[in-house]
């Protein structure tokens, strides 16, 4: 073809290329972590990514656990541990997330307890490492054994009986309409009006 006229220009002499809003990856790393929700996958503009949630933060979402909020048959619930003296009354009370199994607190309440001749405990803290602590702490366990112990352990039956003591505190705490439905978010204060329920239950009044 012959060149075009001196009064005609080449249309494409003015225009800039389109830059692409994304950088540049492979192909196959993008097929890859198409349908993967791992951020440590992620690359370019995380705005882009097709999951939905957060895409800026690079950390799990902080909150839940830290107040004392965990999955349950209930749903997001919390739970009370409790060790109490030979009257009833509380001396150590601890808030964990409600899916926190009891055993797994039992270490913490004695050691805030202070000094203790026996401990009385139902089948749920019936565990060899804390018979141990128990024994090396010279602390009686009182704890029937379960059903899965080949040979059950022996224990004070007649000192067991007290064992209500705890469960009638718990309904005399559950009494407060603020404990026994969670309405603060902040663990530090739910568990402060817990505190309070206690203090007037068991040593005001």
């Amino acid at each position: 073809m012959a060149r075009l006229s001196g009064g005609l220009w080449p249309v494409h002499d003015d225009l800039q290329p389109v830059q692409s809003l994304e950088p540049a990856r492979p192909v196959a790393q993008d097929l890859r972590s198409a349908d993967r929700p791992q951020r440590h996958l992620r690359s370019g503009c995380d705005r882009q990514h097709s999951h939905q949630g957060s895409p800026l933060r690079g950390r799990r979402k902080r909150g839940a656990f830290e107040q004392a909020l965990g999955k349950s048959r209930g749903g997001r619930t919390s739970k009370l541990h409790a060790l109490t003296d030979d009257q009833g009354r509380p001396r150590v009370l601890i808030l964990t997330a409600g899916n926190t199994n009891d055993i797994t607190v039992a270490a913490q309440l004695i050691e805030r307890a202070g000094p203790i001749r026996r401990l009385l405990a139902d089948k749920a803290y019936d565990a060899n490492h804390l018979r141990h602590l128990l024994a090396e702490r010279r602390i009686e366990a009182v704890i029937p054994s379960t059903t899965s112990r080949n040979k059950p352990i022996a224990y004070d039956a007649v000192a067991y009986k007290e064992r209500n003591r705890i469960e009638r505190l718990w309904c005399r705490i559950k009494d407060w309409r603020r404990v026994a439905t969670r309405y603060d978010k902040l663990a530090r204060n739910y568990l402060s009006g817990v505190y309070l329920a206690a203090t007037l239950i068991c040593w005001i009044n």
